[in-house]
C-alpha cells in the first residue's frame, strides 16, 4: 500500500541558517548572541503560523508528525500553545526531534561529541514536554545531515531519520566530499531507517521549494497527486516498516504565516 507521511518542521525565524547555526551563511554567531533571552521570544510570523496551522488542522483529519526544535520550549507562550495543540489533536499528532537549536551540523567539521550532547539534551526536553506523542524519529536541522551523524542517532535510540533530500541541488548538505548515497549507507549500517523527502526530476519539492518559483510549480503539481495520508492508527507501524512505501512531504510552520496567515499545504 502506498501512503503519504505529512510532516511539519517547527523553525522560528531565528533558527534559519541565514540567521544562526551555519559557519558561512549565518548573520549571527550562536555562541555570542544572547541566546537565553532570544529563546523566550517568538517572532510575529511564527505566532501567525501557529494560529494558521491550528486552523488548518481543524479542516481535515490528516495525521501529522511535527519535527520540533527543542529550544522552542524556552518560550512559555510556545509551551502552553503546544500542550494545548497536543491535547486537542492527541490521536493524530506525533513529535520528532529537529535538534536542540538548529545547528547545521554537516556544514561544520565533524563533532560527534557536540552532536551527541545536543541530541541528548534535545531528546530530554522533547520527552518532558510532549510525553506519549514523542517518537525517536529525527530530522537534521536545515537538512544538514552527514554520514558520521548516523551512528550517534543509533547510540541514542533513534530508529528513523527523515533528513535526506536526494536532489543534486542540495548535495552540499551531506557534508564536504560526501554524497546522499553515503548518508543513506551510514544510516543503514547503523540500523536507522531512512525516510528521504520526495523529489521530482531530482529536484526539491518540499519546504522552501513550495514557495520558490519555478520549483513551486513542480512542488504543487506533485503534492496534489501524492497518495492519501497514513491512517492515524497506522502511523507508527508504517513509518518504521522498511517495506512500507511512503511518500514523505514536509513544510514549515512559518509557511502558515504566508498570504496573511491563510496559506495551506497543497495536499487534499
Amino acid at each position: 500500500m502506498k501512503a503519504t507521511w505529512l510532516t511539519v518542521d517547527f523553525d522560528d525565524e531565528r533558527h534559519v541558517p541565514r540567521f544562526s547555526g551555519h559557519p558561512t551563511r549565518s548573520q549571527h554567531d550562536q555562541t555570542h548572541i544572547e541566546q537565553a533571552e532570544l529563546d523566550k521570544q517568538l517572532s510575529e510570523s511564527f505566532k501567525i503560523g501557529m494560529k494558521g496551522f491550528e486552523e488548518w488542522l481543524r479542516t481535515n483529519s490528516h495525521p501529522v508528525t511535527l519535527f520540533v526544535i527543542a529550544d522552542l520550549f524556552m518560550s512559555e507562550e510556545f509551551s502552553r500553545w503546544f500542550a494545548h495543540l497536543l491535547k486537542e489533536n492527541h490521536e493524530r499528532l506525533t513529535v520528532g526531534c529537529h535538534g536542540l537549536n538548529h545547528r547545521s551540523w554537516s556544514a561544520w567539521p565533524e563533532d560527534r561529541d557536540g552532536f551527541s550532547q545536543a541530541l541528548t539534551q534535545a531528546t530530554t526536553i522533547l520527552q518532558e514536554n510532549t510525553g506519549s506523542a514523542f517518537r525517536p524519529w529525527f530530522r537534521a536541522p536545515g537538512g544538514y545531515m552527514a554520514p558520521w551523524m548516523a551512528s550517534v542517532l543509533a547510540e541514542q535510540g533513534y530508529t528513523v531519520d527523515s533528513s535526506i533530500n536526494p536532489s543534486w541541488l542540495v548535495k552540499r548538505k551531506a557534508g564536504k566530499g560526501n554524497s546522499w548515497n553515503e548518508v543513506a549507507q551510514a544510516l543503514q549500517e547503523s540500523n536507522v531507517l531512512s525516510r528521504p523527502w520526495k523529489t521530482s526530476l531530482y529536484l526539491p519539492i518540499n519546504g522552501p521549494a513550495l514557495s520558490l518559483f519555478p520549483l513551486s510549480l513542480l512542488a504543487r503539481w506533485n503534492w496534489r497527486r501524492a497518495p492519501t495520508s497514513i491512517g492515524a492508527e497506522d502511523i507508527d507501524r508504517t513509518v518504521t516498516d522498511s517495506k512500507a512505501k511512503l511518500t514523505t512531504l514536509y513544510w514549515h510552520l512559518l509557511d502558515h504565516a504566508r498570504q496573511q496567515g491563510t496559506w495551506t499545504p497543497p495536499f487534499d
